[in-house]
C-alpha cells in the first residue's frame, strides 16, 4: 500500500518541529527538522526532487511521524539527539561524540591552571573548546612559562610544606609556601584570561608598564620578571603560523570531496591563535555533495557545541540546504553569528590550511583502509577460508592467581576496532584459576543470543589461549548449535615474544605459524592485544573494588549504605581498619556498640 502523501499533509500542522520517515517494516530512513513542517514535508512529493537519492528514499515512505516544538532550535537539538540515537540510513551522520577539551582556571584564592573535558559549569573560568587535548596541554605549557599559575590538585597544594620541581624552573610562582602575594598573583590570572580572550596587544602592554615601573623603583629582579614574560609573550606570537590581533573566536569548516571520500574539517581560532583542526568522515554521506555535508555538520555539531562569534565555510551550503542557518545559530548563540566564505587575506589563509589538511586526512584514510583489507584479505588466505571476512571477535581471560576473572570481548569490523560492541563478563561458579571453565562461560554467555537469532554473527573468533582454551570455547559453541563458526586460538611463542605466536586449530588441523612480517599475524596481534588491554582493566577494575570492600561485606549489621559510608569516610578498607571504635562510631548510621562489633571483627 502506498503512502497517501495529499491526505498526510492536509491534516500537517504549520509549526516547527521534527519528522521522522519510516519504511513498511517501520525502520526510520530519514529524521528532519523543519521551520514549518507542513511545507518542508511537502517539499519531498513535488515532482523535481533534488537528487536521485531523495527520490528513492522518498519511494520507500510508508508512515511520516511528527514531533511539533516551539522553535526551530529545539526542533534542531531533537534532530540531533534523533538522529544518533536512531542512525537512519538516509541522514549524513557526524560521529562527533567526543566532547571537546577546556582550559579551566578555577576560582579558588589561588585558582588553578588545567585540563578540562565535559560540560562547563559556573564553578570556574572555562576557555575553549580546544579541537584536540594536545592543543589543550601545548596552551597551558605557553601559561605556565608566561603566568607561572599553579597546574596541581587541591590536595597537594594545600599540603605542601617547600616549592614543587615547577617553582625551581620557574614554571610556578610558589602560591602553596607563599613566594607570591594574592594580589600579584590574581594579577597573573587576569592576565592569563586575557591573552585566552586574544587581548594579547593589551597584555604586552600591561607588562611593559610594569617593567617600566619596576625599574624607576630599582626593583631590577622584578623588572626582568616582567621582561621575560614580555619575551615570552612575543615568541609565542611569533611561532604562531597564521593569527589574529583582533582577538577572533572563529571556526573555520571547509568539505572535500576526493578519492570517494566526503570529508569536512573543522579549524579552530580562539583569541585569534589557530589551534589546530579535526576532520571528520561522516556515515551515509552516500552520493550527498560538499555543500550537503557542510550543512549537515553544521546543525548537528552546533546544536551540541558553543558557536564561536564567527563561522567561515568553504563552500558556502547552498541556498537550499543553507538558507535557515543564519537563524538557527542566531537562537541557539542568543546572537547573530556571521556565516560566509573566507573574504580577507588571513581567513583565506586559514581556509586553504583547513583544505589541505582535509586532502592529507582523506588521503590518510584511504591509505589506511587499503592497509586493513590487505591485512583481511591475507588472513582469509592464510586460513583457507571461502568467503571475505569482515567481523572478528577475540575472547581473552583476565585473573590473579584465580581472583576477580573477567572475560572480554572485542570487536573488529569493517576497517578497524569498533568499541560499541565490546562486552566484558565477570566469571563467577568456577574453581577459581581455571582458565578452560572461564573461556567456556564467556563464550556460552556472548553467543547466547546469536543462537537464538539475536545480535550479529562473527565471521572469525580468535580465542587467545592454546589447545585446552580452544576446545573449552569450541565445546561452548558447538552446544549452542553454532559450531560451524570459524575459530582459532592464538598461542603464544617461546618467551611470548610477538613473532612467534602458533595458530591452533579446534578441528585435526595441524597447528599454523606464520612469518613474522605477515600482515595476517599483525592484524591478529593488533585484535589480541586490544582483547587483553580490555580483559586487564577490566580485572583491575574488579580486584580493586573487591579488596576495598570484600571484608566489610562479611561484617553482620553492615549493609550497602554503612559499607559506602564507612569507606567514603575512611578512604578505603586501610583508612576502616586503621580506625579506632571512636573514629567509627563518627560515621553517620554507625552506633558506639556498632562500632566495636566492626572493630572486634576486623581485628
Amino acid at each position: 500500500m502506498s503512502f497517501d502523501a495529499k491526505a498526510f499533509l492536509a491534516s500537517l500542522t504549520e509549526l516547527p518541529g521534527v519528522y521522522r520517515m519510516l519504511d513498511e517494516s517501520g525502520a526510520v530512513l530519514y529524521v528532519g527538522k523543519a521551520k514549518n513542517l507542513k511545507k518542508r514535508v511537502a517539499s519531498y512529493f513535488r515532482e523535481n526532487l533534488p537528487s536521485p537519492r531523495i527520490a528513492h528514499m522518498v519511494r520507500q515512505i510508508a508512515a511520516i511521524e511528527t514531533t511539533a516544538t516551539r522553535t526551530e532550535a529545539e526542533a534542531l537539538l531533537l534532530e540531533n539527539n534523533l538522529i544518533k540515537s536512531l542512525t537512519p540510513r538516509y541522514n549524513i551522520l557526524f560521529r562527533d561524540d567526543k566532547s571537546y577539551p577546556y582550559i579551566i582556571v578555577t576560582k579558588d584564592a589561588f585558582p588553578r591552571l588545567g585540563f578540562y573535558r565535559g560540560n562547563p559549569d559556573r564553578k570556574a573560568d572555562y576557555f575553549g573548546p580546544y579541537p584536540s587535548s594536545w592543543a589543550v596541554r601545548d596552551s597551558i605549557h605557553l601559561l605556565q612559562k608566561m603566568f607561572r599559575l599553579r597546574t596541581c590538585e587541591d590536595t597537594v597544594f594545600a599540603n605542601r610544606s617547600r616549592p614543587c620541581l615547577l617553582y625551581q624552573i620557574k614554571r610556578c610562582s610558589g602560591p602553596c609556601v607563599g613566594r607570591i602575594t594574592p594580589e600579584d598573583y590574581a594579577a597573573d590570572v587576569q592576565l592569563a584570561s586575557m591573552f585566552l580572550l586574544g587581548r594579547q596587544q593589551e597584555v604586552t602592554k600591561r607588562l611593559t608598564l610594569a617593567m617600566e615601573s619596576a625599574a624607576q623603583q630599582l626593583a631590577f629582579e622584578q623588572a626582568a620578571m616582567y621582561r621575560d614574560q614580555i619575551q615570552s609573550l612575543r615568541q609565542v606570537q611569533e611561532k604562531q603560523y597564521v593569527s589574529s590581533s583582533k582577538g577572533e573566536d572563529i571556526d573555520i569548516i571547509v568539505g572535500l570531496l576526493e578519492s570517494g571520500q566526503l570529508c569536512v574539517n573543522l579549524a579552530m581560532v580562539r583569541g585569534g591563535r589557530h589551534l589546530g583542526d579535526r576532520p571528520l568522515f561522516p556515515v551515509n554521506a552516500g552520493e550527498s555533495g560538499i555543500s550537503e555535508g557542510i550543512a549537515a555538520f553544521i546543525r548537528q555539531h552546533y546544536a551540541a557545541h558553543p558557536v564561536p562569534s564567527r563561522l567561515i565555510t568553504a563552500p558556502m551550503p547552498a541556498e537550499e540546504e543553507g538558507s535557515e542557518l543564519p537563524t538557527l545559530l542566531a537562537e541557539l548563540a542568543g546572537r547573530q553569528v556571521p556565516l560566509g566564505e573566507p573574504r580577507s587575506v588571513l581567513h583565506k589563509a586559514w581556509a586553504d590550511m583547513a583544505l589541505q589538511n582535509a586532502r592529507l586526512a582523506i588521503l590518510a584514510k584511504n591509505q589506511a583502509s587499503a592497509q586493513q583489507e590487505q591485512r583481511l584479505s591475507a588472513l582469509q588466505t592464510a586460513l583457507a577460508l571461502p568467503d571475505a571476512i569482515q567481523r572478528i571477535e577475540c575472547f581473552d581471560i583476565s585473573h590473579t592467581q584465580g581472583e576477580a576473572a573477567v572475560a572480554s570481548c572485542v570487536v573488529y569490523h569493517g576497517n578497524g576496532m569498533k568499541k560499541a560492541d565490546y562486552r566484558r563478563f565477570n566469571i563467577r561458579d568456577i574453581t577459581p584459576g581455571d582458565d578452560y571453565a572461564a573461556m567456556r562461560q564467556a563464550v556460552s554467555r556472548r553467543y547466547e543470543r546469536v543462537a537464538a537469532g539475536e545480535g550479529a554473527m562473527p565471521d572469525l573468533i580468535l580465542i587467545d589461549g592454546g589447545q585446552g582454551q580452544v576446545r573449552a570455547a569450541h565445546g561452548a559453541l558447538t552446544e549452542l548449535g553454532l559450531g560451524e563458526l570459524v575459530m582459532i586460538g592464538v598461542a603464544k611463542g617461546e618467551e611470548r615474544k610477538p613473532g612467534l605466536e602458533t595458530l591452533i586449530f579446534p578441528d585435526a588441523r595441524k597447528p599454523l605459524q606464520l612469518p613474522a612480517e605477515h600482515p595476517a599475524l599483525h592484524l591478529i596481534q593488533e585484535i589480541r592485544d586490544e582483547a587483553h588491554r580490555f580483559a586487564i582493566t577490566g580485572h583491575r577494575a574488579r580486584r580493586g573494588k573487591a579488596r576495598k570492600t570484600s571484608r566489610l561485606e562479611d561484617l553482620p549489621g553492615i549493609g550497602p549504605a554503612r559499607r559506602k559510608a564507612l569507606v567514603a569516610r575512611f578512604s578505603g578498607l586501610a583508612g576502616v581498619l586503621a580506625a579506632t571504635p571512636e573514629q567509627l562510631a563518627e560515621v553517620p548510621g554507625i552506633s558506639r556498640e556498632l562500632a566495636e562489633k566492626i572493630h572486634a571483627a576486623l581485628h
